[in-house]
């Protein structure tokens, strides 16, 4: 199999888009961390023209642009199929891919805290409880309108157990991730 990396910032949602495509694809990759107020030069190189992350290189060749990123995934490694193959029910994914991305966009007009991070992310790095309310609760808001119109009858979203359930059964962050973390510095 060709070498694959993923340049990524830790609390990006555009990262993890990409990390949970490869998971569900079951492909390998290394990880590498990129410090955004120190772009290394391979980010430079590879994402010339908005020098942002994520990055896809597979073989060589890098690929920007999350929602790009994904479709190369999808075309490069069609098994596991990250959409329905019936072209209604792959419309009425992208439509709730949509939804995601303008939650996104919405969030990055509010005040700074939320510009580099969706709500899970603002929640992760909020410093103050009144800013971690919020975010849990613009969370809840989005789950819950994915679960009543996304999901429907078919399936339920519900969070099983928190991250500090995780941890106290062992689970790292390493373990969030499938291929090898390395960080690319500020060189």
């Amino acid at each position: 199999m060709a070498e694959v990396k993923l340049h990524g910032f830790w609390s990006s949602p555009f990262s993890y888009r990409v990390i949970w495509a490869l998971k569900l694809k079951g492909v390998e990759y290394e990880y590498i961390e990129e410090d955004l107020l120190s772009k290394s030069e391979l980010l430079l190189k590879y994402n010339p023209i908005y020098k942002k992350i994520p990055v896809l290189v597979h073989d060589g060749k890098q690929i920007a642009e999350s929602l790009v990123i994904l479709e190369y995934i999808e075309e490069t490694w069609p098994e596991n199929p990250l959409l329905p193959k019936d072209p209604y029910d792959r419309a009425m994914a992208r439509f709730w891919i949509q939804y995601a991305v303008t939650k996104e966009l919405e969030i990055h007009t509010k005040p700074f805290i939320f510009q580099c991070a969706d709500a899970f992310g603002a929640f992760y790095v909020a410093s103050e409880e009144e800013e971690r309310e919020k975010a849990a609760k613009d969370i809840l808001e989005v789950l819950k309108i994915l679960e009543d119109q996304a999901l429907g009858d078919k399936k339920t979203l519900k969070l099983k157990k928190s991250r500090q359930e995780l941890r106290e059964e062992g689970t790292t962050d390493d373990d969030l991730h499938v291929g090898k973390m390395t960080s690319s510095g500020g060189s």
